[in-house]
Formats: C-alpha cells, structure tokens, sequence
C-alpha cells in the first residue's frame, strides 16, 4: 500500500493541476468585448486573467481591427513597454499590493495629453515624435493609481483649432479615423469616413467603442467629448473646467479645456473620473475643487437616480436641426424620464440664442496664448517653440490638406492690443452661458439638469465651464448612434452621473459595433 505521505503528495498535485485547469476555464470564458473594469477587476482577482493577458487580448484587438482589416486608425502610437509594465502590475498583485479600481486595467489617452515616454503630437506633423519632459498630471494620476498606459489615440489635428472644413478625427500626421459602426469610405474619393467619428477626440472614441482598450481619456474644448461619445454609443463625461489638471495638455483655450473619461459605461466613466479629478499645484483652476472633487464618483450609480428629478427641456435652438429619427430618440428618452419618476420642464434659455450667435474672440485669443506656453516648455531641443513656427513649419512642408486658416487667425491676434476686447468677450461668454444661461435656469425652475440631443448643447457648456454627462440614446435610421446629453451648474458632476447611470440601466441602448465583433 503507498504511504500517507505519498498519498499527500499525490493529491497537492492533483489539486494544484485542478486549480489550474479551473484557472484556464475561466481565461477561456472571459470575454474581453464590452467588458466593464469591474468585470476586469474580478477576473483578475480571481486569476482568470492577468494583466499582462488582457493587454495582449487589446493589442490582438488592435491589430486586427485598428491596424490591419478595417484600419480604423483609431490610435496614433502604441506603448512599447505595454506588456512589461502590466507584468509588473501582475507582480505587484501577486504580492498584495494592488490598490484601486484601475489598478492593471488598460487606458489610452488622446495624443494631445503630454507622456514623458511616448511622443505627444495632437496629430501635428510639425510636433512628429515630440516626447515631452514629462507627464502630464492627469497621467500621473493614472501611472499612481496603477493603471496601464496602453498608448496614444488619433484626433483631429490640435483637437480642431488648426482649420475650417476640416474633418472630425481628421490630421496631417494621422489621417483618417473611422467610425466602428461604418467603418466605410465616404464616396467622395477623399478619403473621408462615411459616419463621422465625432471630433475631436474621435480616435479615443472609436477604439473604446471596438473594444480596443478599457476605457480612455479625451478631451473638449466644446463637444469634443460630447460628439464622438455620441458617434460611438459611449458613455462621457465633460467635466467642469477645474475638476481635472489641465497641466501638460497641449491646448486651445485655458478657459473651456478639459480632459474627461470616455467608456463603455457610466460606470466605466465615473471610476475613470474619480482617479482623473484633483488638485494640481501648477493649475490654478483646479483650487476650486478642492472641497467639490470626488474619488468615488461610483457612489451615485443609482438605478432609481431620476425618481423625482427636475429637468430641463430646451427645444428652441437646440432641437430645430434635428432629424425626424433624432426627434423621436429625444421624445422617446422624454417618455423613459418620465416613467422612472423624472418631471420634464419645457423651458426657455435666454442667453442661448445670443450665444449662438456671438463672435466671440475668447479661442483666437487663448490658442495663440496657451499654445505658444506650451510650446515654450518642450525645451531647446524641440522642432518648434511656438505657434509662428508651427505655421511656418506646415507652409514649408505643405503638410495640411485643409490649411491652417484658424491658426493663421490666431497668430494675427496682438495679445497686448486685443486684450481689452478679449476680456470684454469673455466677460459676454460668462454673462450669456451663466447669468442669463445654466444658472439662471437652473434657479428659475428648480432643475436638477438640463437635457439635450447629442453634443448640440455642447456650446452653452463649454462657455460656462460646466459639466456634462452623455448616454447612448439609441440609434438613428442609418444606424449611426445618438446620444442624449445631461448639463449642469459647476462641480454638479455626482448628480449627472445618477441621472446617466439610471437611464442607461433602464435603456440600455449601447451594443458593441457589428464590424468589430
């Protein structure tokens, strides 16, 4: 008869090979299409999955959708160190170490977001292989809360401030970004997509919509957030100006810039949003939310979240473009409001008409400002210091398809001779977007939000600073995603991600695109 001893031997062995075997049958029921980062976080808790796997199931991804088959060209430059660095994030688990929702997950961040070991661009071939001295401050945050930088995503060429008539998603560096729910060329020969990606952060939009990484990081100035999250049936978050560091992202205008989450999920968006938000010493406009920044934004993922809700319905202005199919989503998602518990107010903004309408000097102004501090701070070495030789640059090379006409307006700007009327301009912006705009309303009806189709709202937002949150709001007739947009006054962020998150759960409009199943 054997002996105890090597009967215990036998079966360590047998149960090591069980737990192994049980181990591959979960990695092999994991499905990394339109998983959410809780969802991650479990698997690699209970070692279904490692890290290290999961970036290799994005990269796998990538590679048959983004850089070969469809050619989405959703993402500019991959991270080299990748996969080292998710090892080293398996390891830190392994020893007890891991802390924090994102730790291990995969992001990409827009390529206009500073990376001190990846080249930031903004799609410019004059800034082609740009590393900065250093990251970002929002990447730092991520890098600290253990997240994996997984690389960088295509945008329209410095988020849509170089050009008129240039196409959303569209650069001289990049090309062409597709959209995942038509991922065809349009018929004109020009290259162009067929269905807008939305712009500008158009790359970050389509590759987390083709499951090409978790979740990423964009940014809008007004609706850059907002559109392509509606183009790509995402889940965003435009934040208040101050929520999130603005240090290290190559810029149009101080005073509307801003970096949000954009995921799958509201969920998704809020974990993301509350390793993002902070003060940051070097941006001052971050002192005000000291008191006002959350680190758990998933505590108001409420399922009820617009039972007894006040909101505000705008039609004029805002819905006069619409399509049939896009009036219908609107009435439609009115009725879901509704049914959940929401009253519906029908409201009129007063500054909005005059907002529309203004000729506001604030972004001609602020681009030459802040690029050219930017620019300053890359160091003797890089290829160009300002926006003059940014210009320069594209005119000796012939390097834009569709000019630089709103460069070349800013660089005309005198900034000392201009300056009276800048401010007097801004001073407008505030008036008409604050005073006689979100705030007015929102004191005039007791509101909670206001609701708006797609990124037609995005305007009003962006001039006041304010938040919005965008949720899948169906699809119109052509197939082409729509979504329906929540605004309100500052650092009012917990109570748009509750009113999100409970249409979302009652709805649940997104499905991944037929073209990248």
């Amino acid at each position: 008869m054997p002996q105890a001893g090597t009967c215990r031997y036998y079966y360590r062995v047998l149960w090591v090979l069980f737990c192994l075997f049980v181990a591959a049958a979960e990695a092999a029921s994991f499905q990394i299409v339109e998983a959410t980062i809780p969802e991650m976080q479990a698997a690699l808790r209970s070692g279904a999955i490692t890290s290290k796997q999961l970036v290799q199931l994005y990269l796998e991804r990538i590679d048959k959708y983004d850089r070969n088959g469809l050619k989405l060209n959703s993402i500019r430059h991959l991270n080299p160190r990748a996969l080292e660095i998710a090892e080293e994030k398996d390891r830190e688990r392994t020893a007890g170490h891991a802390k924090g929702p994102l730790f291990g997950i995969p992001v990409l961040l827009k390529d206009n977001i500073d990376t001190a070991d990846q080249p930031t661009t903004a799609g410019s071939v004059a800034l082609e292989g740009s590393v900065p001295p250093k990251d970002a401050f929002l990447t730092r945050r991520l890098r600290d809360a253990g997240a994996i930088i997984l690389g960088k995503a295509n945008l329209t060429e410095f988020a849509n401030y170089i050009a008129e008539g240039m196409p959303a998603g569209y650069s001289s560096l990049g090309g062409y970004v597709l959209n995942p729910y038509n991922p065809n060329i349009a018929a004109d020969g020009d290259g162009r997509p067929a269905l807008s990606p939305g712009g500008s952060s158009a790359g970050p939009g389509a590759a987390v919509a083709a499951n090409l990484a978790a979740v990423s990081v964009g940014t809008e100035t007004s609706g850059s957030i907002l559109s392509p999250s509606s183009q790509n049936c995402l889940a965003g978050i435009k934040p208040t100006v101050g929520l999130i560091s603005r240090t290290g992202v190559i810029p149009i205008a101080a005073s509307q810039d801003t970096a949000g989450p954009m995921a799958r999920t509201v969920t998704d968006a809020a974990i993301l949003l509350g390793v993002l938000a902070g003060v940051d010493p070097e941006d001052p406009a971050t002192a005000a939310a000291r008191h006002k920044a959350h680190h758990d934004y998933a505590k108001y993922l409420k399922k009820d979240g617009l039972k007894g809700a006040r909101i505000g319905v705008c039609r004029a202005r805002y819905w006069d473009s619409l399509r049939d199919d896009g009036y219908q989503i609107m009435q439609d998602a009115i009725a879901k409001m509704q049914e959940l518990g929401a009253e519906m107010v029908e409201i009129d903004i007063p500054g909005a008409r005059d907002l529309s309408a203004s000729k506001s000097s604030v972004l001609r102004y602020e681009f030459k400002r802040d690029l050219n501090a930017y620019l300053a701070r890359l160091g003797p070495a890089a290829r160009v210091h300002s926006l003059a030789e940014v210009i320069a640059f594209n005119e000796e090379r012939k390097a834009l398809k569709y000019g630089q006409k709103l460069a070349l307006a800013s660089q005309n700007t005198d900034l000392e001779k201009e300056k009276d009327q800048y401010h007097k301009d801004r001073d407008a912006d505030l008036l008409l977007s604050r005073k006689q705009g979100i705030d007015f309303v929102m004191r005039e009806y007791d509101l909670d939000a206001l609701l708006f189709p797609s990124n037609f709202g995005a305007n009003i937002g962006a001039k006041a600073g304010y938040p919005s949150v965008i949720v899948p709001g169906g699809f119109l007739s052509n197939g082409s995603p729509f979504g329906i947009t929540f605004t309100g006054p500052a650092f009012s962020e917990p109570v748009l991600i509750r009113l999100a998150y409970a249409f979302e759960q009652a709805t649940k409009f997104r499905r991944p695109a037929q073209a990248t199943p």
